[in-house]
């Protein structure tokens, strides 16, 4: 991994066109080809960033990072402050807790629950930024990609949208929809989710497990 801080301005040009005005900042440049580019808030979320397969030309005092689409990132930069590079070794990958990991085995055993004539191609679908929770294909055929937590949050739901910008750039799955589901989704995330285009779905352990009662339901 590459660790750049310089004072730089950014202008992107694609889908749409946006600019970040002259300022110090963190650019981060991973193995896999991505270039991210990073202030000091926002947490972990990057200003503005692309994803492999790309590829970064560097020449005195510009990069420019483009891929096959022909989306362009322009980095201008005025002063290299810091310039390092790390191997961080592999990635042992995110270990779910038990609940989540559950939760998953579960809904892809019983994938109708996300709708009838539902049907599961993969669980732990392969990407080139980790896998999927649950692939699988909705009544009619259209590709469905479904990430699957024990809390509905904002960073899952930002998870979610970075596999889906992927998988919709391989013709053979395109157009891929979104789930997002959870035992508890957060009202922000819920929000979040919906205003691009994802269906969120609450998740009731126990009635996947097959162990609900309705002897003590009031409603």
């Amino acid at each position: 991994m590459r660790l750049v801080i310089a004072r730089c301005q950014v202008d992107y040009a694609g889908r749409l066109t946006a600019h970040l005005p002259m300022a110090t900042r963190l650019l981060l440049v991973k193995s896999d080809g991505s270039v991210s580019i990073h202030s000091d808030d926002r947490a972990y979320k990057p200003l503005n960033w692309m994803s492999p397969p790309c590829w970064l030309t560097e020449a005195p005092g510009e990069w420019t990072v483009q891929n096959k689409s022909g989306e362009r990132l322009t980095i201008s930069i005025e002063e290299i402050v810091h310039d390092s590079a790390h191997d961080l070794g592999p990635e042992p990958g995110l270990v779910k807790d038990g609940v989540e990991a559950h939760l998953q085995a579960l809904l892809a055993q019983h994938i109708a629950t996300l709708g009838e004539g539902w049907s599961l191609i993969r669980r732990e679908y392969p990407t080139a930024i980790g896998p999927v929770d649950i692939l699988c294909r909705d009544h009619a055929g259209a590709t469905v990609a479904v990430e699957i937590k024990r809390r509905g949050e904002l960073d899952g739901v930002e998870q979610l949208t970075r596999y889906l910008d992927l998988l919709n750039r391989d013709p053979l799955l395109a157009p891929v929809q979104g789930v997002f589901a959870a035992q508890l989704i957060k009202p922000q995330a819920r929000t979040l989710a919906e205003d691009r285009g994802i269906r969120c779905v609450t998740l009731d352990y126990d009635q996947l497990r097959g162990l609900v009662t309705d002897e003590f339901r009031l409603f």
